[in-house]
């Protein structure tokens, strides 16, 4: 099992920046990847950027050059560091584990992860 706990959400305006932390307890090292997901209001859940065990990373394109993820050595904090922040980056932002890793840019679905943490809330406001 993975329990996965958020934090670091909150509101900043256009350009800014903010630092998300998943903190990870249970079989966290030896899950194949981790990764952040996001939703916004009224839209569905999409893949931020996922890591695996190696340190091979992929980013959706509306993040690419603007946010980075980052993992502890011993795996159990999971990190997204966002900069040059906009509106439409608004949304609540999930932390999740997954048992699998896919090779290729594509990003993974988020069915292929099992375990999420609760969520946290970031606001870029105009």
């Amino acid at each position: 099992q993975v329990q996965l706990v958020e934090s670091g959400g909150g509101s900043v305006q256009t350009g800014g920046s903010l630092r998300l932390s998943c903190a990870c307890s249970g079989y966290c090292a030896s899950s194949a990847s981790m990764g952040w997901f996001r939703q916004a209001p009224g839209k569905g859940r999409e893949g931020v950027a996922v890591i695996n065990r190696f340190g091979n990373t992929k980013y959706a394109n509306s993040v690419k050059g603007r946010f980075t993820i980052s993992q502890t050595n011993a795996r159990n904090t999971l990190y997204l560091q966002m900069s040059s922040l906009r509106p439409e980056d608004t949304a609540i932002y999930y932390c999740a584990a997954s048992n699998d890793w896919y090779p290729g840019a594509t990003m993974p679905r988020e069915s292929t992860f099992a375990y999420w943490g609760q969520g946290t809330q970031v606001t870029v406001s105009s």
